[in-house]
């Protein structure tokens, strides 16, 4: 079986690739998108047909949804299979995703419950995946000074959003009522942990002015599924619930605890804590999550109910992870088993303090989510997974 690749830089390509050759498949990719973010849409369109013309292939595979490749797929009557690992992804909205020869695989099942009734049949709930043979060689190759380097006692790698949040752009001369009230919905969801409730209790008139005093609010171009309250939940308020979480758990963990953090955003506002800089995801992140004594996840509130690739990575290095709780957690993982979970701030506190003091529980959870991951969570796993739903059917 041979596909082609449509690579645009995404951090999981290259564990994919692992897994498909692991399966047997032939790759071919297409790598343009890669160096070239300005590419056209007409451009890619042109790459990916001249390709195909000249190729035989039994199906077309991209990190994300591709309108355009759905639309070239469909024309050539060629399975179309993208597995989407971020969110919001705003193009599932477009009308291409109901395209017959689509093979959607969706990471968070609440975002799944929300796009498979555009295309029945095609749209699939699949988790995400970490390559632990790739991780457990570079851990086991590394020189006993650069795992030194790498320890930590709570460590975080990830982006604060601070410079993500577009949110800020709001007009300063919307009214008191419009901010009030959104800034009340946006501390009311930071309590909660395990459902987003943002778009399914926004008024339409809050909706409305928002738009009115928002410049440049997000639209897709064409017919779409997408409304105004959707990205307003889901792009806007979702980033910015996020940044106020990352602020005030940073603030607060750093006055007691010794914290690393890994990012690209600006912590000149955490004095006491401590910033390496952006972390390389094949040569750097598994030895930070394998050196740390605990390794915290804070999932992105646009991530609804799915688990982020952060905690299958840490996992996956061997790594301790005290996350914030999600929906789907359950279903795959064990809590207090394979990893720890909380619910509100002063629960993360305590839990921190708790697995610092006692280091041979926080090392036994860690060795068991390592475990299961390695045997049940690889990409191998997952893209077995993907071929036999994406090949049920008659395409």
């Amino acid at each position: 079986m041979k596909l082609l690749f449509y690579r645009y830089g995404s951090i999981c390509e290259p564990d994919i690739i692992s897994g498909f050759e692991e399966l047997g498949l032939q790759i071919e990719e297409i790598t343009e998108e890669v160096t070239n973010k300005n590419l056209s849409p007409q451009k890619s369109i042109q790459i990916t047909t001249d390709f195909l013309l000249e190729h035989k292939v039994d199906f077309v595979f991209s990190i994300n949804f591709f309108p355009i490749l759905s639309e070239v797929c469909n024309i050539f009557k060629l399975p179309y299979l993208c597995w989407i690992v971020d969110s919001p992804v705003m193009e599932l909205f477009t009308t291409s995703v109901q395209n017959p020869w689509n093979r959607i695989f969706i990471f968070d099942r609440t975002i799944y419950e929300e796009i498979s009734p555009l295309n029945p049949g095609c749209v699939f709930h699949l988790p995400l995946a970490t390559n632990v043979a790739q991780k457990s060689e570079l851990i086991a190759g590394a020189s006993s000074k650069t795992q030194s380097y790498y320890t930590a006692s709570v460590s975080f790698i990830g982006s604060l959003y601070t410079e993500k949040c577009a949110y800020d752009r709001l007009n300063s001369s919307a009214s008191p009522y419009l901010t009030g009230y959104l800034n009340g919905l946006m501390e009311a969801q930071l309590k909660v942990y395990g459902y987003y409730f943002i778009e399914d209790v926004l008024p339409e008139e809050i909706v409305t002015e928002f738009v009115e005093h928002f410049p440049n609010f997000y639209r897709l171009p064409g017919e779409s599924f997408l409304t105004d309250k959707a990205t307003l939940a889901q792009l806007y308020l979702g980033t910015k619930i996020t940044v106020m979480e990352r602020d005030r758990l940073m603030q607060r963990l750093s006055k007691r605890f010794n914290v690393t953090i890994y990012t690209g955003s600006n912590t000149s506002a955490y004095p006491a804590l401590t910033n390496r800089g952006l972390a390389k995801t094949l040569t750097e992140m598994p030895l930070i999550f394998h050196g740390s004594n605990i390794n915290l996840n804070i999932t992105a509130k646009s991530i609804r109910s799915g688990l982020p690739l952060r905690i299958w990575d840490i996992l996956g290095s061997g790594g301790f992870c005290l996350t914030n709780y999600q929906a789907e957690i359950p279903e795959l993982l064990q809590i207090g088993e394979h990893l720890d979970t909380y619910s509100c701030f002063d629960e993360l506190e305590e839990k921190t303090a708790y697995y610092l003091d006692h280091p041979d529980i926080r090392k036994e959870i860690a060795h068991t989510g390592y475990e299961i991951v390695k045997n049940y969570h690889t990409y191998p796993v997952r893209l077995e997974t993907m071929l036999a739903l994406a090949y049920k059917g008659v395409l």
